[in-house]
């Protein structure tokens, strides 16, 4: 099979992976420009390669010593074991105008949060959470469609420190039970229908 689409060499060199590799290529004495070198050492030297990409993405956190262990035993390795962070913390270090969520439905029907927006959000929805007792390591359940609201919510329980769980709302009532029984959650969070291919949904007797 023929490329496809190539960008070209301005718009190449300007990407993100342009970027790490000429970054890489200094810190490292080595020339990794081309991508499959750049391939190769990521697979050969591991260890450097999450080091290096750790500090290109500015990841927000203790990183801890250790950067990989038991690196030969996939998929039992571990990367960055003692590793301490925040998933929220780290999507929501951007508190601007720019779009952070582009949401469509089947309607037609367009929404934009942005990352200012998003971060006002997530922090409501994180002090709902915790008013009603969610702590660190409690399960937090979403019976919702995929809305820009399921990704606060995700967000909002990271932010606290507990476990997110989600499915469909087009799950039947025995699949619901099957996944989230077994966490064990402190809240569940739910949409009262949803809709597919125009009708409305009701599924208030499910819930």
């Amino acid at each position: 099979m023929g490329i496809i689409w190539e960008p070209g060499a301005e718009r190449a060199s300007a990407s993100a992976l342009s970027t790490f590799a000429r970054i890489v290529s200094e810190s490292q004495g080595r020339d990794l420009s081309d991508y499959r070198a750049l391939h190769r050492w990521s697979v050969e030297e591991m260890e450097a390669f999450w080091s290096e990409v750790w500090s290109f993405c500015d990841v927000i956190g203790e990183r801890g010593e250790r950067v990989l262990e038991r690196s030969g035993e996939m998929p039992a390795a571990k990367f960055f074991p003692d590793a301490s962070l925040c998933f929220a913390e780290n999507l929501l270090r951007r508190r601007d105008a720019s779009p952070a969520l582009i949401f469509r439905n089947e309607g037609g029907e367009r929404r934009e949060v942005s990352f200012s927006e998003l971060h006002d959000s997530v922090a409501h929805m994180a002090a709902f959470l915790r008013a009603r007792g969610v702590e660190k390591g409690d399960r937090v359940a979403a019976y919702l469609p995929n809305i820009p609201e399921a990704v606060i919510a995700m967000l909002a329980t990271s932010s606290i420190g507990a476990i997110f769980s989600s499915c469909s709302p087009d799950f039947g009532v025995a699949g619901v039970i099957d996944r989230f029984a077994q966490i064990e959650c402190k809240i569940l969070l739910c949409v009262d229908g949803y809709s597919y291919q125009g009708k409305a949904i009701d599924i208030l007797s499910r819930i």
